[in-house]
């Protein structure tokens, strides 16, 4: 079968972080680890694991960092080579011609999944992404499918998958919809564990992917009061808007913006003569953090308030950020990886059963801008880096029969699809 493959190949490492430094993120994948190969489909680990045949298989803001040689060093040993990427999955069950069953993966391998008996406090608690059994068991190190050597990833003709891992897929719901379960879950997480009051003020750094699933899961499953996004690009700004946001302004607008929010006091860089906000003297109740970056985290310490939060949903790598605030405010930093069950009012839910709910009820399919098979995989990547400035969200490697050629050479939406999902425009 065909796979792209991620080889531990430090030199190639090495050369992908140089080009996408100096080229911008997506365009050192042509002379990094990365390659797409001729391999066998891997090994049912045991009897119960079910053989999967991808769908569609997204690209996301992990995969990129990866890519480019960018993802910190803490990941090392919670991964093994050589991989194959993807966990944004929706696949056919191999096998099941007169039965057919399409499922979404849910790509955590906790203890369940390696065969780990009695499971560990977080996967018996049903919070499997924080399970700290990662290393052992019968799988290889892998912290989710697309991570593991032993499982495979959606970035491929097959894979491997346990049954704990399979959501069905509601025969209504379009594979480009079920696509997106896997990032919306990771949204839900975050909008649930972070407990935002009713009323609270809040704002969402960053309108990618990530940033538009937060901001339709806290319009979903909190009440605040005010919700403020920050977005680079028109369509984003639409989107957001469209998704639950009460505001949008572009970055270097968000501290004046959270400080109309807040009713509060700025406090400015002495002798600058623009004016610069360094930091609020109040601030708003909750920030989102989409992005990750030291710059995302620096305007999110500014603008929260002394006992505030800040929930960090994108992932992020090594930065440099001045911790002081966080300690004389009192703020608290929370992470939000991954998914398991959520406490809501009529008690726990999986966070896949929530998702698939939001991403019906909000129409998030249309958040799949364009589609390329796996030989294109340099365009695809090089789409997804720059998604935002192209006018696209959510790219994905298309593994369906059917071919169809649609504009900036991705493919198109099904007949029926939202027209503002179709905009994988240059």
């Amino acid at each position: 079968m065909k796979a792209l493959v991620f080889e531990r190949h430090l030199p190639r490492f090495a050369a992908s972080r140089l080009a996408s430094s100096l080229a911008g993120s997506g365009h050192g994948v042509g002379v990094g680890p990365l390659e797409l190969l001729e391999v066998d489909p891997p090994q049912l680990p045991e009897a119960g694991w079910v053989r999967l045949q991808p769908r569609l298989a997204g690209i996301c803001g992990s995969d990129l960092a990866t890519l480019d040689g960018r993802s910190s060093r803490y990941f090392e040993a919670i991964v093994s080579f050589p991989f194959t990427p993807g966990h944004e999955i929706v696949a056919d069950v191999a096998g099941g011609e007169t039965d057919p069953r399409r499922v979404v993966v849910e790509p955590v391998l906790g203890c369940d999944a390696r065969g780990i008996a009695p499971r560990c406090g977080a996967c018996a608690a049903g919070h499997k992404g924080s399970c700290g059994n990662l290393t052992f068991g019968r799988l290889r190190a892998g912290l989710q499918t697309g991570y593991c050597a032993d499982t495979g990833g959606g970035w491929a003709g097959s894979l491997v998958a346990h049954p704990s891992q399979l959501w069905d897929v509601p025969a209504a719901m379009t594979d480009e919809e079920a696509v997106m379960v896997e990032p919306t879950a990771c949204a839900v997480h975050a909008a649930c564990s972070a407990g935002v009051a009713s009323g609270a003020s809040v704002v969402v750094l960053g309108a990618g992917t990530l940033g538009l699933c937060t901001i339709a899961a806290l319009r979903a499953f909190s009440l605040p009061g005010k919700l403020v996004a920050v977005a680079k690009y028109e369509d984003q700004r639409r989107l957001a808007a469209e998704l639950g946001a009460d505001q949008v302004v572009p970055p270097d607008e968000i501290r004046r913006a959270a400080r109309r929010v807040a009713s509060t006091m700025a406090i400015s860089v002495l002798g600058d003569g623009a004016g610069r906000i360094q930091r609020l003297a109040g601030g708003v109740e909750a920030v989102f953090d989409c992005v990750g970056s030291a710059s995302s985290l620096e305007d999110s310490l500014a603008i929260v308030r002394p006992g505030g939060d800040i929930v960090l949903v994108g992932m992020p790598g090594a930065v440099r950020v001045d911790l002081a605030p966080l300690w004389q405010r009192e703020v608290r930093l929370q992470g939000a990886y991954a998914y398991g069950t959520e406490e809501r009012p009529e008690g726990p839910r999986p966070t896949f059963e929530l998702a698939m709910e939001l991403v019906a009820s909000a129409g998030l399919g249309r958040l799949v801008s364009a589609t390329y098979p796996l030989e294109r995989y340099e365009e695809a990547i090089a789409h997804a880096a720059e998604a935002g400035r192209r006018g696209a969200v959510k790219i994905a490697f298309d593994m369906r029969r059917a071919e169809r050629t649609g504009r900036d050479g991705g493919t198109p939406r099904r007949a029926g699809a939202p027209p503002q999902a179709d905009r994988a425009r240059s």
